[in-house]
């Protein structure tokens, strides 16, 4: 049953201008952080989060920038600094990378990212953030990596500015200490953008400020591709697409927990891949689902899509009427509502149990943090699930149990010949058969060679993947090429017929197949 977009109108009306308020001063920041300015910020929020929340699959996400992928964007137009508009292609191409997503039913998949990767990636991006607002918190032009960043203020430390500082700790002290009572009627970064910049007006401080944001609504702008740049447009688009959808689920799974709801993954990317395909074309900043923003909308009362619309009007109000106010405002300001992200980004539900966590996730954890901050932020998070799977098949591959026990240990059936009893061994098989434990078979083949008869139990395996087959099928292959008979046990004759269709059956007769214990040792003597 759909719901009418009218029927919880007061509640979007407050959600949506709620949001739109948070939304304000941090898509100035992540414009002016990124690299493309205050107003590639504001469209970004504007645009995307009037597309995504339109076409999307989560009624109460809001969409605007967030810190990694302006982090992303900041990255790109460092290290491609003669050409900076190429970033727009790519935007516009992750646009179109997501929507394929989509559409081949990708989204499920951000549910099987492990736990270590997000924290150490997440943990990563705060970092990140925090050290690109070092300059502009002490007053330094600078553009460059994070780390670069840090080594620029602290060899610059003698160029200081002092009034920019006063400032930076102002916005710092609001944002990190506003009383919640206070903070639940006027959001802190709010209030800091006003009283920064009006503190910055009253003493005369001579700061750098956003400078001038264009009153008019965006023009069109078409995105130029050339054989020249697509090469390092698709990895920039590839890096933005993979992290912003995984970015707007992790938000869209907030908003379920927070609403008890369900929300449509595939249809969410979809929405996000309109939308910043859109942004790309006006000059808007990437954008993404926000969490906080939608957390606040939730909270607010917003609960259908209209939030959304309503919190990019609002926007577009603060562009037609008060863009010559928001030009004043000065970027340590900016920086210290930036480092308080930073900040909250950090993960430190992780970082308490870093003493009791397990050693495998914790290198995870470790190693992408690293990478997010040194390398590249979709490396970190492809190491990541790369390491994690490797130690996951490690650990189950210790889980399985092959055991070795000679029949005459285990019956004393009068009608089985008492020699060929004696040269019959069972190879009991426990566990899951894969890839990662395939290669216990192999290793246990000379511990059997000196039999008759080797019955191999497979009735306890819970699954076997193709790895599994073929080294079960390089078992029997060696012990026929010694003259030893092999007698495999199943589940049953689905599991049978779906293993012999593998190669299996080119090597063994149908006496040599049996469904039980029983039935495998009166087989011996057939």
């Amino acid at each position: 049953m759909k719901t009418n977009i009218l029927s919880n109108f007061k509640g979007d009306l407050a959600g949506g201008i709620t949001a739109g308020i948070i939304a304000l001063p941090l898509a100035i920041a992540f414009g002016v952080s990124s690299g493309l300015g205050a107003t590639a910020g504001i469209y970004g929020s504007i645009i995307v989060g009037m597309l995504a929340a339109i076409f999307g699959g989560t009624p109460t996400q809001i969409s605007g920038p967030t810190g990694p992928l302006t982090v992303v964007v900041a990255s790109v137009i460092a290290t491609h600094s003669s050409n900076p508009e190429l970033i727009f292609p790519a935007i516009f191409l992750s646009g179109i990378f997501q929507i394929v997503l989509g559409i081949f039913k990708v989204g499920k998949l951000v549910n099987f990212i492990p736990y270590p990767v997000i924290s150490g990636f997440m943990s990563g991006i705060g970092t990140i953030i925090i050290l690109l607002q070092v300059n502009p918190f002490l007053g330094l032009e600078f553009s460059g990596t994070p780390v670069e960043g840090l080594i620029n203020a602290l060899k610059s430390s003698h160029n200081i500015d002092p009034q920019s500082v006063i400032l930076g700790l102002i916005a710092l002290v609001i944002v990190f200490f506003t009383p919640k009572k206070i903070a639940k009627i006027i959001p802190p970064p709010l209030i800091a953008l006003i009283i920064g910049t009006i503190s910055a007006a009253a003493f005369n401080f001579d700061v750098n400020t956003i400078g001038e944001i264009p009153r008019a609504l965006p023009s069109l702008i078409l995105p130029k591709f050339s054989l020249d740049t697509i090469e390092i447009i698709i990895p920039i688009a590839l890096t933005i697409a993979v992290l912003g959808s995984i970015d707007s689920l992790l938000t869209s799974l907030v908003a379920d927990s927070m609403t008890k709801t369900k929300h449509e993954s595939n249809k969410e990317l979809i929405g996000q891949g309109i939308g910043n395909m859109a942004a790309a074309m006006f000059g808007g900043l990437v954008s993404c689902g926000a969490t906080m923003r939608t957390a606040v909308n939730i909270r607010s009362g917003g609960k259908t899509r209209l939030s959304g619309v309503i919190h990019s009007i609002f926007l577009i109000m603060i562009v037609v009427f008060f863009a010559p106010v928001a030009a004043k405002i000065p970027l340590a300001v900016l920086a210290g509502i930036l480092i308080k992200v930073g900040v909250s980004i950090i993960d430190y539900k992780f970082i308490k149990l870093l003493k009791a966590a397990p050693r495998n996730d914790l290198l995870v954890m470790l190693l992408v943090f690293l990478i997010t901050i040194f390398d590249d932020l979709i490396l970190a998070v492809g190491v990541g699930v790369v390491l994690s799977s490797i130690l996951f098949a490690a650990n189950v591959a210790r889980q399985t149990d092959i055991k070795l026990v000679g029949l005459s240990n285990i019956t004393d059936e009068n009608y089985i010949d008492e020699d060929l009893k004696n040269k019959t061994m069972i190879m009991h098989i426990d566990g899951t058969l894969f890839f990662g434990s395939a290669s216990q078979i192999a290793s246990r083949i000379d511990e059997v060679l000196d039999n008759k008869t080797i019955i191999i139990d497979c009735s306890n395996i819970k699954s076997m993947d193709i790895s599994a087959v073929f080294a079960l099928e390089d078992l029997v292959l060696t012990l026929k090429g010694k003259n030893v008979r092999v007698i495999i046990i199943f589940n049953n004759r689905e599991v049978a017929a779906s293993t012999l269709k593998l190669g299996l059956r080119k090597l063994i007769g149908s006496n040599d197949i049996a469904f039980s214990s029983q039935e495998a040792v009166e087989n011996i003597q057939n």
